[in-house]
């Protein structure tokens, strides 16, 4: 069973998994809201393109790399999107981001995972948005959170971060909102409070 995150809580990994994780995947889905009226005729709303990204922080609170849908892959391999999902549509993660632990670089400290609406509109249009973290050799959800309040007229939202702490992964519950269209927008917000 899955242990289901609030704003701000902080799991270790292992203690919830009952096991030391290698590799997981972390799942972002949201759904658009629904259109009435003549807009849902002539194709307005109903979609909205927004994108997950994955940035690496190393122990001194710098940016060291950055997987999103320009870079699917990290420079060291350990990290890989799967592939833009510009509508939202589907059930399901609507993103995913394939983290392998044992070969992420030691000088990375922090994974923090947020979501852009690339294509500027903000989230007052979106509603169920969430993050999971699965892990990938039994397909089990180890734990998820769940942004009920997602919606604003904010761009972006600063999921979830994966951290070292001894010698040990913990997943930090974040949802916390911002704006821009890209995670490079975002920078500061996270620099301010890793």
């Amino acid at each position: 069973m899955p242990v289901i995150l609030t704003k701000g809580q902080k799991i270790s990994l292992a203690k919830e998994s009952g096991k030391t994780l290698t590799r997981v995947v972390m799942g972002l889905g949201w759904d658009a809201k629904s259109q009435k009226g003549l807009f849902s005729f002539l194709g307005g709303g109903g979609e909205i393109d927004l994108d997950a990204s994955c940035l690496l922080f190393n122990d001194q609170g710098q940016l060291a790399d950055a997987v999103w849908f320009q870079q699917l892959r990290s420079k060291d391999g350990s990290i890989q999107h799967t592939g833009d999902n510009v509508s939202g549509q589907g059930e399901g993660d609507d993103e995913q981001i394939v983290v392998d632990l044992s070969r992420v670089p030691a000088n990375i400290k922090s994974l923090v995972f947020v979501v852009n609406s690339f294509s500027g509109e903000s989230f007052e249009g979106v509603n169920n948005a969430f993050c999971r973290l699965v892990d990938q050799s039994n397909n089990q959800e180890v734990a998820g959170f769940r942004l009920n309040d997602c919606r604003g007229n904010h761009t972006a939202m600063v999921m979830a971060k994966l951290y070292r702490h001894e010698n040990d992964w913990k997943m930090h519950a974040i949802g916390d909102t911002g704006r821009g269209k890209t995670f490079h927008d975002l920078i500061p917000t996270i620099v301010a409070n890793l």
